[in-house]
């Protein structure tokens, strides 16, 4: 009981992020209390029956992502070759799936475009869109939510395609668990709604 009561006063309750660097990461720990996740500002509505019959098809595909958000926990970028991660906080599905769901939804939801996901895309002729998703989390340094995409609209014409960077960024009043997941979500909705209004001019 003492050594326990000891290692309490060594890690400070205030500490907000969990550096990569310092080997916090704990397997079979405790679970966080809930799961937080981002969705679509826009989206179809529900039990409407879209047919592809007489309109643009467009294929939607997972992004890339690098390494530091291919995670169910919250990046944090903390200074320029650092990265870290909000403690206690844990997505409910991974960012590339989450960020997917928002970009056909928001593409999908005025009903100009018929929108499949990219596993449809063999049976299903159309435009493809697929991308990295380069930043989604928290840049420590402005305090600000940070969604960053690279998105690729491949044409019907072979060898034809588009390349353009979208970017948003969301203050954020606090790095904590409670606070992080709505300015995130406002990004990533930005970004998709940008997404989405290119792709149909």
């Amino acid at each position: 009981m003492r050594q326990i009561t000891r290692t309490a006063f060594i890690v400070p309750a205030a500490l907000a992020l969990c550096v990569i660097a310092s080997g916090c990461v704990k397997f079979g720990g405790k679970p966080p209390a809930q799961l937080l996740a981002i969705a679509p500002m826009t989206s179809p509505q529900a039990g409407q029956t879209v047919s592809s019959a007489g309109k643009p098809v467009l294929a939607v595909f997972a992004p890339d992502v690098p390494r530091k958000i291919d995670t169910l926990r919250i990046a944090v970028q903390a200074d320029a070759t650092s990265v870290a991660y909000v403690k206690k906080a844990q997505w409910a599905e991974t960012p590339r799936q989450m960020f997917r769901r928002v970009l056909s939804d928001t593409i999908a939801a005025d009903g100009t475009i018929f929108v499949a996901d990219g596993e449809q895309s063999a049976i299903l002729k159309g435009r493809r869109l697929a991308g990295s998703l380069v930043e989604f989390g928290i840049d420590a340094r402005t305090r600000e939510a940070v969604v960053t995409y690279d998105a690729t609209l491949t044409s019907d014409t072979p060898g034809e395609a588009m390349r353009q960077r979208f970017s948003a960024r969301v203050p954020v009043r606090k790095i904590e668990a409670d606070r992080v997941a709505g300015p995130i979500n406002e990004a990533a909705n930005k970004v998709a709604a940008d997404v989405a209004a290119w792709v149909k001019g």
